[in-house]
């Protein structure tokens, strides 16, 4: 029995909005629940509405820059740098930079529809 799991095709997360999602665990991958991770591509211009998950998020930069509202403060991180928001927590994640940004997120418990709770 084997006790790990490479992963070499993420499941690619269908977008209206030029962003790239490939999740290579959690719910849509391996169905596991507690845990999801995602490397993400946005590009310039892109946003997300406000949402107030129930899921803890890591956010680690891999290039560009990413902008953070969190309960109205803005915090924008450069690659390099990460970001841990705890669940329940109001934010909106966008790219209003000119450059792609590409970063890797990690949800716990994993990222469902059903916990992100987004604005209309």
């Amino acid at each position: 029995m084997k006790t790990y799991k490479v992963q070499r095709s993420p499941f690619i997360v269908p977008t209206t909005d030029g962003k790239v999602i490939k999740e290579h665990f959690g719910l849509a991958t391996d169905g596991d629940a507690n845990i999801s991770i995602a490397h993400m591509i946005a590009p310039p211009g892109w946003s997300e509405p406000f949402q107030t998950p129930e899921f803890d998020e890591y956010t680690f930069i891999i290039k560009g820059k990413k902008q953070f509202i969190i309960n109205g403060e803005t915090v924008i991180l450069s690659a390099g740098e990460s970001i841990k928001i705890q669940k329940n927590t109001k934010v909106q994640y966008s790219n209003p930079f000119n450059d792609v940004c590409e970063y890797i997120a990690i949800c716990k418990p994993a990222f469902s529809m059903e916990l992100v709770n987004r604005e209309e």
